[in-house]
């Protein structure tokens, strides 16, 4: 069994430190956030990022999302943010709110299939926040297998993700299974591809009623756009670079990946598409890696209870955590 390090007791700042060594050296960590645990990996990182994946049971085609330590990484990683998008920002976080934004083109990193976005978070957690701040930006879902129920515990990750994780940080127990909401900002108006943690009614008090409604939807329709704002620069077809115009125009919403791996549809649904492949007779695709664990912790597992955008957010092509 991988090593599980308390940050609960006098011992936070070692185990923090653990934590945060073991991303440096390229390996996977479970953290405490906000909602639930999170498994992560430096997010410059591909192979380390390839074994979040690998250890969740899902593919590239639902990208992790990126947890930050600080408002100023977004203009780092990300371009285009409208001026709605900021002001969930600066009302929002830290908290349980994944924005999905335009990359920044030149990021050397591959997070999967992504279609030129990311989706970013910074969690209201202080442990979560003091390994951030020494790592940088991680790529980090929920600390669960795919289709299987979101860890509140360190137990509960480390019963479903056993020695794919190389240290568990833990942080307590989780108030709530409820994950983040999921807004996508590559558009004109926000479109909520997944209702969590942050209420509708929120959301509204921040960008108006009806703000992700189109613009023919009629009167007492809000207008999301500031009026007193200068228009942030949207993203240019990509001609300039050799490498860029091989890529071909931005994409569009309805090109984007899922996100939304905690959906229990979408988990299920990616769930069974990794499960046949894997096993050919429909078995439980998460039985080959619970072979190494004791039986009594697969038996728990068995038997527990049960960030891009698209046109259509329930149809997988995951979510911050």
């Amino acid at each position: 069994m991988s090593p599980v390090v308390d940050a609960t007791t006098a011992d936070r700042e070692q185990s923090v430190t653990a934590t945060v060594d073991a991303v440096r050296r390229g390996e996977v960590v479970v953290i405490p956030t906000d909602t639930v645990y999170g498994i992560g990996a430096d997010a410059f990182d591909p192979e380390a990022v390839a074994a979040v994946l690998s250890a969740k049971g899902r593919g590239r085609d639902m990208p992790p999302p990126v947890l930050i330590p600080d408002v100023r990484t977004v203009d780092g990683l990300a371009r285009a943010v409208p001026e709605w998008a900021r002001r969930l920002v600066d009302q929002l976080w830290p908290g349980p709110l994944t924005l999905v934004l335009w990359a920044q083109p030149s990021l050397h990193w591959d997070l999967g299939e992504t279609a030129g976005t990311v989706a970013l978070r910074m969690p209201d957690d202080e442990i979560a926040l003091e390994v951030l701040r020494e790592t940088g930006p991680l790529a980090v879902t929920s600390a669960n297998r795919t289709g299987e129920p979101a860890a509140t515990t360190v137990t509960d990750a480390a019963v479903q993700l056993g020695p794919a994780v190389s240290v568990y940080l833990d942080g307590g127990p989780r108030a709530t299974q409820e994950p983040s909401t999921i807004i996508d900002c590559t558009g004109e108006h926000p479109v909520v591809l997944r209702q969590g943690a942050v209420g509708r009614e929120r959301l509204e008090e921040i960008l108006g009623v009806g703000f992700d409604r189109p613009d023919d939807a009629g009167e007492g329709v809000a207008d999301v756009a500031d009026p007193g704002a200068e228009p942030e620069p949207q993203p240019e077809s990509p001609v300039a670079d050799v490498a860029e115009a091989e890529a071909g125009s931005e994409p569009q919403r309805g090109d984007l990946p899922t996100y939304d791996d905690e959906d229990p549809e979408v988990a299920a649904a990616e769930a069974a598409r990794l499960r046949e492949p894997r096993h050919g007779t429909g078995g439980d695709a998460a039985d080959a890696e619970w072979e190494d664990l004791p039986s009594s912790d697969r038996a728990t597992a068995q038997a527990a209870p049960t960030d891009p955008p698209q046109t259509d957010p329930t149809t997988p092509t995951e979510a911050p955590r």
